[in-house]
């Protein structure tokens, strides 16, 4: 049996856990800041694999979900697709430095843009906007970005007296987004969501 981060984060499977808070919170909260707050959710969530294997714990019984689809209607007709769990095999796993796949990709009408890696580890994006010319890598200088710096950017914003890009609306937003997402599973509906936050975020 797989063991997945096995050490101190036995909890993701408990009740309140899941891979929903654990990973689909990165994508939610990027496909948010892009296309605006979420209107509605629509979700499936599943368990997998019903009991894992956990260093110093053994054995133990799977409660919240380990697989998770989402679909948030946005304003203007945009519609947005989660899709996390803890059973998607990536060789890289959490070191994404590398990582030359795709993890969000928006559609419009005259293009289309590919975030290159994870939202937490990007390695640029890629832009498509020609049917005869190949696509450009944008945005690939990460500078001195590291994801963890989150702390460090919440005392820059409090001694410099700036807004922080990710609020504390929008984090509540992604969390009601999360909650009616498994609201709509367990009862096979759409869910409205009623939070809002500032938009666009620059």
């Amino acid at each position: 049996m797989w063991t997945y981060r096995s050490r101190l984060e036995f909890f993701f499977y408990e009740k309140g856990g899941g891979s929903m808070p654990d990973l689909g919170v990165y994508n939610i909260t990027t496909l948010t800041g892009l296309l605006g707050p979420a209107r509605s959710v629509m979700a499936m969530t599943s368990i997998v694999k019903p009991e894992r294997k956990i260093d110093d714990k053994g054995t133990i019984k799977v409660v919240a979900e380990d697989n998770a689809h989402i679909l948030l209607e946005h304003d203007n007709n945009v519609i947005s697709h989660v899709m996390c769990g803890f059973n998607y095999f990536d060789p890289h796993g959490h070191e994404a430095g590398k990582q030359a796949l795709h993890s969000i990709q928006v559609y419009g009408d005259y293009g289309n843009m590919r975030l290159i890696g994870y939202d937490w580890e990007t390695n640029g994006v890629m832009v498509d906007t020609s049917w005869d010319e190949p696509a450009i890598l944008m945005s690939s200088d990460k500078g001195d970005f590291v994801w963890q710096e989150g702390a460090t950017k919440v005392g820059e914003s409090l001694i410099n007296n700036t807004d922080l890009l990710i609020n504390v609306e929008h984090a509540l937003h992604v969390l009601e987004i999360i909650e009616a997402a498994r609201k709509s599973s367990a009862m096979g509906t759409k869910v409205k969501l009623t939070s809002q936050f500032k938009w666009p975020v620059v």
